[in-house]
């Protein structure tokens, strides 16, 4: 029952923030869209640490995964922010070509930082945290699919 309860929370939870965000209307300067974005990134932090129900122990690994998540996240926005601008400078195809390769390096780097924070919380968790992690990560990678479809964002 409990396990029932917590996918029906957790899926409430982000269908509704994912709803919330998309009808939000544009922000029409940059500060609003930053804000939206550490709102977004806010939610999704408090559904993983809701999802996987720490113990005491494991609260103080969370710090480290939680900086990680908000460093992709940043990171991710200034690439979303950087590839709206060359659309609208129409850069030449080698400029494409090597801003692409810049991404891949970084988003490279990034993906080992955020590996290595959250190894040492990964390896703590039971059976049923690594289930619920999975259950968030299947939804979040679903809803993200979903925004590139609706938006053409990506690269």
């Amino acid at each position: 029952m409990l396990r029932a309860a917590i996918v029906g929370v957790t899926a409430l939870l982000i269908s509704s923030s994912t709803l919330a965000y998309a009808q939000t209307a544009a922000p029409t300067d940059a500060q609003g869209a930053s804000n939206d974005w550490k709102e977004l990134t806010d939610v999704r932090i408090d559904l993983i640490k809701a999802a996987l129900q720490l113990t005491p122990e494991q609260q103080k690994l969370w710090p480290a995964v939680e900086s990680a998540i908000r460093a992709r996240a940043e990171v991710r926005r200034d690439r979303i922010e950087n590839l709206q601008k060359m659309r609208s400078d129409q850069p030449d195809f080698f400029d494409i070509l090597r801003n692409r390769a810049n991404n891949m390096a970084q988003r490279a780097n990034g993906l080992k930082q955020y590996a290595d924070a959250w190894e040492p919380l990964y390896k703590t968790l039971d059976d049923k945290q690594k289930a619920r992690l999975r259950f968030v990560a299947m939804l979040a990678a679903h809803e993200a699919r979903e925004w590139i479809a609706e938006e053409g964002g990506g690269e």
